[in-house]
């Protein structure tokens, strides 16, 4: 089982995001039949079979084993991940965002945000038909400001500071430069006052 699925398919997020079905993928954390989800979910095993059947015709659940109950076979299945995310790719022309670059615009911070989703899930597929580690970097921390203009120095502060280290090790011409993307964003964290508007920008090797 893969921890995060990114789906890009339509017609797979249309089944994921579908009531019923989003029950039975959760619920297929632990492989589980049909009959024990039909108990879980309160729908017949009839229904609950057509359900399953669609979530594996898109690749969301797979076949997990069997079990024996007396004279009976009941097979397994299982969730292919234990999330899922869905991709903007899945919405087509519709999920792509191409905007002016403002450190400062929210919704310039959700297009990258969404960029990233879909350029990280098609480098892990590659990278897992290849059979290669794929080189990543995320850090994750909280900041609490005292005041809006100290949110506005550090965000300053940290532009240059990036922006120097960027330039000292940002060489494209050297033989087999492997280019990487580099993103800082900053948003209120869920549940805390809002205030003025939270800062974001990006950085990319000049």
């Amino acid at each position: 089982m893969r921890d995060v699925e990114v789906i890009e398919d339509p017609a797979a997020a249309a089944a994921a995001l579908d009531p019923v079905r989003a029950r039975l993928l959760a619920a297929l954390a632990e492989p589980a039949s049909a009959a024990a989800l039909a108990t879980r979910v309160g729908l017949t095993r009839q229904k609950v079979n057509y359900h399953l059947r669609a979530l594996e015709s898109h690749g969301l659940i797979e076949p997990a084993g069997e079990r024996r109950w007396g004279g009976l076979t009941e097979h397994l299945f299982a969730a292919t991940a234990a999330s899922y995310q869905v991709s903007p790719a899945a919405l087509g022309a519709a999920g792509t965002s191409a905007m002016r670059p403002d450190r400062l615009s929210s919704a310039y911070l959700l297009a990258v945000a969404g960029r990233t989703v879909r350029e990280v899930a098609g480098l892990v597929r590659r990278a897992a038909r290849a059979g290669k580690p794929l080189p990543t970097l995320a850090l994750d921390t909280e900041i609490a400001f005292r005041s809006a203009r100290e949110r506005a120095a550090f965000t300053d502060e940290l532009t240059t500071f990036v922006a120097g280290l960027v330039s000292r090790y940002h060489d494209e011409t050297a033989p087999g430069a492997r280019t990487h993307r580099l993103v800082v964003t900053a948003h209120p964290k869920p549940g805390e006052p809002v205030g003025t508007a939270a800062s974001s920008s990006e950085t990319t090797a000049p």
